[in-house]
């Protein structure tokens, strides 16, 4: 079935009259309600999260009747009619699908659940716009009542002469039909109807009642279509209900983040894995436990290379041959006199020369290794909520080089973490061909938090303004004064580029960021600036750390 928005198309394009009656609009036979959402998607909704909506009937019909009036003016008068305005972004498509101009739009959505169109009555002048069509005139009460009549009268015809009928009974209509004949066409007819289906059976009072499929079941129709579950599209199937992106990636970049920083649980690697080996690697058995327990013990941990432990001396059968035995260390003489030469030089020892002394060599005590030295730069930024740069946009700023505000991506649903882990892209020589590599930053709001030898790695600051964002940091002067620290950390100010600089700003050597509150397409090259002039600072203060 054709829905409300295909039909208002067909009937704009032919300019047939559209009756409005009331709350119901009528095409032809069919109607509905002015408020019946159409398929048409209004603009801005159905991303980022935000549900679908629809155009109503009557916006579209409203926007038809007042296409030649300038937007503002019909904004205004859709809202004194409190009628829903059709945006402006939607205007030229939506105008150009129901004026015949284009077979169809994006903004469509053939997903959406159909509003069932009620049959509206028949009435004269309905009926003369229907014959006037070429289509067949339905028949109505007055005329099944005629044909009733005229059939009644046949057959009092036939039966003329006889007070009482008997339905029963087969009369013969003429000489070319027979009693026999009649009988054999009913039982015809009988056999034929019991493999129909019944049909409802009504009073002979009552009139067939010949309405559409649509009129008899409208109510059950659209209780059904109700409960409908849409079919998944090929667009949507791809979007993830079910999983959690921030637990899954996340978690990995958590891993990565803690083992550049060396924050690895245990000792050292080459320690750690040789206790490990040691704890998995069991004792070995000597021969005669081997002979009497062939079978693994339950607290033995597979390992490829323990394989002889379970082999038998028996796999040699009678020919006693060892094999553990080695020629390693040897003489070519004992390998050629065989085994009964060895067994006979074997027993007669050697002198043994007398044991100089030698200092005895103490294995040093395991103790704990030091801790690797992380090479990752450290970004700080305020942590106050009026900064244009936070801990919800940092990634989006420097990594991304694109600005959002704190706003925006809390109405995203992006969630505060403590710290982020930037992946910048950059591009090296590297003998003589380009090459794009991945540098980790680490971007933090709370320096207190710092151990004394991490400040090594602090490379860039955001400056907000006030000097109170300083207290409590290392190279601070006595009267407060940030001064050294600007020696020792590059200092950045962002800031809308029509807002006013700060006055402490202008005294400290603070590099300032302008941004535009409006032009995106100039984040990027404000944001390279940064990158620039952080590079040639670690070029020359930081060589020796990872950028």
């Amino acid at each position: 079935m054709a829905d409300v928005l295909s039909i208002l198309r067909q009937y704009n394009i032919q300019k047939k009259d559209i009756l409005e009656d009331g709350e119901q609009v009528s095409f032809g036979e069919f109607s509905w309600p002015k408020d019946v959402r159409t398929n048409y998607v209004i603009w801005g909704t159905g991303k980022d999260g935000v549900s679908k909506e629809y155009y109503t009937l009557d916006a579209i019909l409203f926007l038809l009747k007042n296409v030649k009036d300038a937007h503002p003016i019909y904004v205004r008068q859709a809202a004194a009619d409190n009628i829903p305005v059709v945006r402006r972004p939607d205007r030229r498509p939506l105008l150009a699908y129901l004026n015949g101009e284009t077979n169809t739009s994006a903004s469509i959505d053939k997903s959406a659940p159909l509003e069932i169109a009620s049959q509206r009555p028949v009435t004269k002048r309905a009926a003369e716009e229907v014959e006037k069509e070429g289509f067949k005139k339905p028949r109505n009460e007055a005329q099944m009542k005629i044909d009733k009549a005229r059939l009644k009268a046949r057959l009092e015809a036939h039966t003329e002469g006889s007070s009482t009928v008997n339905t029963n009974q087969i009369i013969p209509l003429s000489d070319g039909l027979s009693v026999e004949k009649i009988a054999a066409i009913r039982a015809k007819l009988r056999a034929k109807k019991r493999t129909k289906i019944a049909t409802v059976k009504v009073d002979e009072d009552d009139d067939v009642q010949r309405g559409s499929f649509i009129d008899a079941e409208v109510d059950v129709t659209r209780d059904i279509m109700s409960r409908e579950r849409l079919w998944r599209t090929r667009a949507s199937i791809l979007q993830s209900t079910g999983k959690d992106f921030d637990k899954n990636v996340f978690a990995i970049l958590q891993s990565v983040k803690a083992q550049e920083e060396g924050k690895q649980n245990g000792s050292a690697p080459g320690l750690h894995s040789r206790s490990q080996a040691h704890a998995r690697t069991p004792a070995k058995p000597s021969e005669t436990d081997t002979r009497r327990k062939p079978s693994q013990p339950a607290h033995y941990q597979y390992n490829r290379y323990d394989q002889e432990k379970f082999t038998r001396k028996e796999g040699t059968e009678e020919f006693k041959i060892d094999t553990t035995g080695t020629y390693h260390g040897m003489p070519l003489k004992s390998v050629t006199e065989g085994a009964s030469a060895r067994k006979a030089v074997t027993p007669a020892p050697a002198p043994q020369p007398t044991p100089i002394p030698r200092p005895q060599i103490v294995a040093p005590q395991s103790k704990q290794p030091t801790k690797r030295t992380s090479r990752t730069p450290i970004i700080i930024i305020p942590g106050s909520t009026t900064s244009l740069i936070s801990l919800y946009n940092a990634k989006d700023l420097l990594q991304e080089l694109k600005f959002l505000t704190t706003a925006e991506k809390k109405a995203q649903g992006a969630r505060r973490d403590n710290e982020v882990l930037l992946q910048r892209r950059k591009e090296v020589n590297q003998a003589g061909h380009i090459q794009s590599i991945t540098v980790p930053y680490r971007v933090i709001d709370t320096p207190n938090k710092l151990m004394p030898q991490d400040w090594d790695r602090v490379v860039a600051v955001f400056v907000q303004g006030p000097a109170w964002q300083f207290k409590g940091w290392p190279w601070l002067l006595a009267d407060g004064s940030p001064v050294d620290i600007f020696a020792k950390i590059r200092a950045f100010h962002l800031k809308y580029d029509d807002m006013t600089l700060d006055n402490n700003v202008t005294k400290w050597d603070v590099q300032v960021l302008n941004i535009s509150r409006s032009k995106r397409h100039l984040d990027r090259a404000t944001l390279l600036k940064f990158w620039q002039s952080l590079d040639k600072y670690m070029v020359k203060h930081k060589s020796n750390l990872r950028f």
